[in-house]
């Protein structure tokens, strides 16, 4: 079979595969955050924490209840990564350096898994499970938990209750994630990836030398490093590692679980809405810019520019021959898309405009279909400003699902917006201004420029691939990464809660002749044509420096 139709077929079987989840996952999930039942298991967990579960929050509390989980997830990952050398299944490894450690903690916790080291080099088993695994499980339900408080916002009316975020925590990580990782992980063990506790071990290898192989408890953090759009890798190669990804089925599942829960929650998101109507349209404007994404970048690669790759049939540097272009492009516009930032394949080594495609993939805002959770909130942030753009060419008061957009929810939609730009246009500056960190370029140029913006668009969006030429494991580059990831993460999910909170309070307004359809086909086109340009007038003069005059050069 050819790697084309290869490709064709396993594009087919992901639609098919999430077209067939789509509706129970998303119905299930607004049942887990409309319930008024509490599992015993939670009721414990309530109990350990001092919650009351059937009390609820304003849009402030929720935020700061949030931002204060964060925050102690932050110090106490960082205190077990300073003190890994004490403790058990180490594999002798010592603690993490500050700046690397502030890094790492601040990246899991974000849902970036940013990653400058070398896992199997770097970090133990504990600290693998207990550690950065637990927070790929959190920081998912983090996201989660926005996303339902933003959908309670445009859905509730006159009041200024928006949940309970320890509530909200709770069952997306119970309910939703813990599950789902569980079956994903029994999967990924059958396919082949590898679980269980062993250290490294010397092997002999073909050319006479040996080489020490690690092993570790990689399906249980696979499986919810793809559900959890984390995307942090056991292994330095990470899915493009055997071990985490050994065979064309692992991989294709492993596509399938990084796009379950964004794709499943425009469904949660219609129910909780009273119209599915209005998920389906959130749904087709995803699906028109993930397919634009995938068009675009397979298209590159597979075109085949430069001597080397006419005779080979395809650009097939960086590309695992087991998996071949057309999967390969698959799993990169999938991850790119999803704030996953898992890779199967080795961006850097892309053409220059298949790279370019994947950096713009990140700087839409992750909302096709995004992170878990912060896919939805972003979209629908989007629609909100895009419905407001059509009140004004009409000239009426622009409303969405029944609410009023006035100057104080369009100011919290432009905060919003402005948010990510700031961290990645303002971080990739600095970068590029002083002499340190331009050290840390592999490459002069335009693709130099390309890598560190790539860095900082994978950072600021939450996503956690990378271009490798760039050597980040410096001090400069984790703590501004690290603070990139924090303005990229927290700032975005304030302005959404408080969006939230003042659209909870308003009383709806009847529809009438006047209201713009937000559920028909062309909403889906407007949603589509304001995301592309808000990206485009954020960041083309950055993307026409780099990967763009390298492209076409």
């Amino acid at each position: 079979m050819s790697d084309a139709a290869a490709g064709l077929m396993a594009i087919g079987v992901l639609v098919a595969a999430l077209a067939a989840a789509h509706v129970p996952l998303g119905e299930y999930m607004a049942r887990v955050y409309t319930s008024r039942r509490h599992l015993a298991v939670e009721r414990l967990l309530y109990r350990v924490v001092r919650v009351a579960p059937d009390s609820e929050q304003r849009w402030t509390a929720y935020a700061l209840s949030l931002l204060g989980f964060s925050a102690v997830s932050v110090l106490f990952l960082y205190a077990f990564l300073r003190v890994q050398g004490v403790l058990p299944l180490s594999l002798g490894f010592g603690g993490v350096p500050p700046a690397g450690a502030f890094n790492t903690a601040v990246s899991f916790v974000t849902n970036t898994n940013w990653q400058w080291y070398v896992g199997e080099a770097t970090l133990g088993h504990l600290v693998q499970m207990a550690g950065l695994a637990v927070q790929n499980f959190l920081s998912a339900a983090v996201g989660l938990a926005v996303a339902v408080a933003l959908v309670r916002g445009l859905t509730r009316a006159r009041t200024d209750q928006l949940g309970n975020f320890w509530v909200d925590l709770v069952r997306g990580t119970v309910r939703i994630l813990l599950p789902l990782a569980f079956v994903a992980a029994i999967v990924l063990v059958a396919g082949g990836v590898v679980q269980n506790f062993a250290g490294p071990e010397d092997v002999r290898t073909p050319g006479g030398g040996t080489q020490a192989l690690v092993g570790g408890p990689v399906a249980s953090q696979e499986s919810v490093k793809e559900l959890g759009t984390n995307g942090g890798g056991f292994f330095n190669a990470n899915s493009a590692h055997p071990f985490e990804n050994p065979n064309p089925f692992t991989n294709l599942f492993e596509i399938f679980l990084l796009l379950l829960i964004p794709s499943a929650l425009p469904r949660t998101f219609g129910r909780m809405a009273g119209s599915t109507r209005q998920g389906w349209a959130i749904l087709a404007a995803m699906a028109v810019l993930w397919a634009g994404g995938l068009a675009a970048v397979t298209a590159v690669e597979a075109a085949h520019p430069g001597t080397v790759p006419q005779a080979v049939g395809a650009s097939l540097e960086g590309k695992e021959q087991r998996f071949g272009v057309w999967n390969s492009a698959l799993f990169a516009n999938a991850t790119t898309m999803t704030s996953t930032g898992a890779v199967d394949s080795a961006h850097d080594s892309y053409t220059a405009l298949g790279g370019g495609v994947l950096v713009l993939n990140m700087l839409l805002g992750e909302v096709s279909p995004g992170g878990a959770g912060s896919g939805l909130y972003g979209i629908l942030i989007m629609a909100v400003l895009a419905v407001f753009l059509a009140g004004l060419m009409v000239g009426r008061t622009p409303e969405y699902l029944g609410k009023k957009i006035r100057g104080r929810e369009i100011t919290y939609v432009a905060l919003y917006v402005l948010a990510m730009p700031l961290a990645v246009l303002l971080g990739t500056g600095l970068a590029l201004g002083f002499s340190e960190p331009r050290e840390s370029i592999l490459n002069p140029g335009p693709h130099g420029l390309s890598e560190v913006l790539y860095a900082f668009a994978s950072s600021g969006n939450n996503n956690g691939s990378a271009f490798a030429g760039l050597s980040s494991g410096t001090d400069f580059y984790n703590a501004a990464l690290g603070l990139a990831m924090l303005v990229g993460r927290f700032l975005p999910i304030v302005f959404a809660l408080a969006l939230a909170g003042s659209l909870a309070r308003q009383r709806p307004v009847p529809v009438d002749e006047g209201t713009l359809p937000t559920h028909r086909p062309l909403f889906v086109v407007l949603l589509v044509g304001v995301v592309t340009i808000v990206a485009g007038l954020s960041f083309f003069p950055a993307l026409a420096l780099g990967p763009l005059v390298e492209g076409l050069a």
